[in-house]
């Protein structure tokens, strides 16, 4: 897959690994939906007095991806939440929310930087470092790990689309994948900046070479290798896709 293709319900970025829409990843031999990047109750961890809307929208949109596709499971790839530090009605709700979850399929929650030094325990209880599915491991992303494959988040991968709007997207390589984020808040990292290039090395030598596949709420569209995307930008080339708007800019 390395010059644009066709949007699609679905596309392939590894053997038995499926990007799917709303940012999803599906590992067809586990039957497990990977999501990375929630930052649930992140309204009242910013301090903002409105009602914990991502934390529905988020457990919704796993829900209703999981009982369409038959997983057994769900693994988010770490800052399952935004701060651990929240009221008691806030961590109610969060719970609730894994709660809903679970009626759904078994969760496995990674803990993300955002959990900080006590891995979320009191809000999400049992949290692991990484987890190793379909012989990848699946881990947040904010350290490199040393293993032959690697499924991350962290990065909140996006490509700009013009007029403030970004689109989520998967970077897929053979010994990495990243999973773009499942919150409604950020506009994610700018794959093609040089901030982009740069966060990517860090995991893989010739960030170019990954394999690019925007996501939204209802189809994949894979636009080929992310060096390719480049040059075709800097050509002029147009890039014509729909997206989620993201709601504003955080760097979160």
């Amino acid at each position: 897959m390395s010059a644009p293709l066709p949007s699609a319900p679905q596309a392939a970025l590894a053997d038995g690994v499926v990007a799917l829409p709303q940012g999803l990843l599906w590992l067809e031999r586990a039957r497990t939906l990977v999501a990375a990047d929630a930052h649930l109750a992140y309204e009242e961890v910013v301090g903002g007095a409105l009602p914990l809307w991502s934390t529905a929208e988020c457990v919704q949109t796993l829900r209703i991806a999981a009982r369409r596709i038959g997983a057994h499971e769900i693994v988010v790839l770490g800052d399952v939440i935004h701060a651990s530090h929240m009221s008691a009605g806030a961590a109610r709700t969060v719970a609730e929310a894994l709660a809903s979850l679970r009626s759904e399929a078994e969760v496995t929650l990674v803990a993300g930087n955002h959990e900080g030094r006590s891995r979320g325990a009191d809000v999400l209880g049992v949290t692991h470092e990484a987890i190793e599915r379909d012989g990848w491991t699946l881990a947040h992303g904010d350290e490199v790990l040393a293993t032959a494959r690697a499924i991350v988040g962290h990065l909140h991968p996006s490509i700009p689309l013009g007029a403030g709007t970004y689109v989520p997207a998967f970077l897929a390589g053979a010994r990495l994948i990243v999973v773009p984020a499942l919150t409604p808040y950020s506009t994610g990292l700018n794959v093609l900046t040089q901030a982009g290039t740069a966060a990517l090395r860090a995991f893989v030598p010739s960030p170019d070479d990954l394999v690019v596949v925007a996501s939204d709420r209802d189809r994949v569209y894979p636009f080929g290798a992310l060096g390719a995307l480049r040059a075709a930008l800097r050509g002029g080339a147009p890039v014509a896709r729909r997206s989620r708007r993201r709601l504003r800019p955080d760097a979160i």
